[in-house]
């Protein structure tokens, strides 16, 4: 007998098992956590459970719980009102969890260090929605064409100046001319990211110094802090995060961190001509 037969057997009126977001329903959310949740430490429906028992035993399930919802783009809208009133989510990228903000919104992106706990002499990355809007952000005339398209989307971060014509505040990263863009490859952080019509602030969501995550779960400790936590299940790249290329220098490549996709795009780089600055990281 499988979980669900045995879930449906001692819940009756919870004919509607399969659905993946039952307990955001109304259905009694401590039954079903005893039954399913506490008991059976794996994936299901989406949702990543190593920990959930954990959260029923504190007894503040229901407030931390409730923050939860489905990565899909019918929660955009949702996700996209509370950046602009200047608050702190939790999203699925392609690679690891991270806390996005408004990145015009110093008060949010001052809350994402704090939540952190990182200092602010470390700069963030900022998100946007489709490697089009690249522009608006950093200086690219220096790119060969088609190069950006054949790294982005993906899991590439990638430095580039940001000009004088940067639209971003000159607050974010104070004192540094670059800044790193990703287009991660994930509908949901690019659809909040299109219908904000600015970048986003990205981070990964952990303590700073802490492993990364790839499940809501792993950092459940720091719910409390977004206004929405989006759900996207396990990622399935592990906790080497994005690969971190410094794309400055005209003609020059530099790998900054090897992530998940280094061999991938030095070859994308290599291809469109480009010859590293110096030794790349291992």
């Amino acid at each position: 007998m499988n979980i669900s037969t045995k879930v449906a057997e001692t819940l009756p009126l919870l004919s509607h098992l399969y659905s993946p977001f039952l307990f955001l329903r109304g259905v009694p959310r401590f039954a079903i956590l005893h039954v399913n949740f506490k008991k059976h430490n794996r994936t299901f429906g989406g949702f990543c459970l190593k920990k959930m028992s954990s959260i029923s035993e504190k007894g503040d399930g229901e407030n931390r719980v409730g923050k939860v919802r489905p990565a899909l783009k019918e929660y955009a809208s949702e996700a996209i009102e509370a950046l602009k009133c200047g608050k702190v989510i939790a999203v699925p990228t392609d690679t690891l969890y991270g806390f996005a903000c408004d990145a015009c919104s110093m008060e949010a992106v001052n809350r994402i260090y704090e939540i952190k706990g990182r200092q602010h002499t470390s700069p963030l990355a900022i998100c946007v929605g489709d490697v089009s809007d690249i522009h608006r952000f950093a200086v690219i005339d220096h790119l060969p064409d088609g190069l950006l398209n054949s790294l982005l989307p993906g899991p590439v971060t990638i430095i580039l100046k940001r000009g004088e014509s940067s639209v971003l505040e000159k607050s974010l990263n104070p004192g540094l001319d670059s800044i790193g863009v990703r287009v991660p490859d994930n509908d949901f952080i690019r659809a909040i990211s299109q219908g904000s019509g600015s970048a986003l602030a990205l981070t990964s969501a952990n303590l700073s110094g802490q492993p990364s995550s790839v499940c809501i779960n792993d950092f459940v400790h720091l719910w409390e802090h977004c206004a929405h936590v989006y759900d996207g299940g396990q990622l399935p790249l592990g906790r080497a995060g994005s690969t971190v290329v410094d794309l400055t220098s005209l003609g020059k490549y530099k790998i900054l961190r090897s992530g998940s996709a280094r061999e991938e795009t030095i070859a994308i780089l290599e291809r469109h001509s480009l010859q590293p600055a110096a030794a790349a990281a291992t």
